[in-house]
């Protein structure tokens, strides 16, 4: 369960302990018509960077240009916790990043294994992101929506909104 006070006090920390215990989030490039893909993340918090293997005639592998942007989306497994990050995104087959993050998942997708010809790597530099963390529970929203209700001039408090940047 996503914890608001860790949302109001270390909202980073959360952040990519978040992205790291996620199987997949959703991943776009910004400004093209071009629906989101859920991919795996290897989130790097000491250089805000998110790793995901993919293929090199890969769609979103074609879609990078220079300087590219993109978002990555991201639902806690208790549904409590919602993030939305942003960044440049690259190509790039980085060896050492490939044998960093590999395993028995990762090499199921790919034939050759480290050494396959379309394995490769997308980096996300994360500048810029937005979380939201809510109650987890059932009566503490519905004391809250409650509460609210008996005064007008009161809004519930169901959770966290935090805007964060990286540099």
């Amino acid at each position: 369960m996503a914890s608001l006070s860790e949302a109001r006090e270390q909202p980073a920390r959360q952040l990519w302990d978040q992205v790291n215990g996620v199987h997949a989030g959703m991943l776009g490039i910004s400004g093209l018509d071009m629906h989101m893909q859920p991919m795996a993340p290897h989130a790097d918090p000491t250089t805000n960077t998110i790793w995901f293997y993919t293929k090199t005639d890969a769609d979103i592998v074609r879609a990078i240009k220079p300087g590219s942007r993109a978002h990555f989306c991201v639902i806690g497994k208790d549904h409590d916790y919602h993030a939305c990050l942003s960044g440049v995104i690259e190509v790039r087959n980085d060896p050492s990043k490939i044998e960093e993050y590999w395993s028995s998942m990762v090499a199921a997708w790919y034939d050759g294994g480290k050494k396959d010809p379309k394995l490769t790597m997308l980096s996300l530099h994360v500048d810029d992101a937005e979380i939201w963390v809510s109650t987890g529970s059932t009566l503490k929203f519905g004391w809250e929506i409650a509460k609210a209700n008996l005064d007008d001039d009161k809004m519930p408090d169901v959770g966290v909104k935090r805007h964060l940047q990286f540099a």
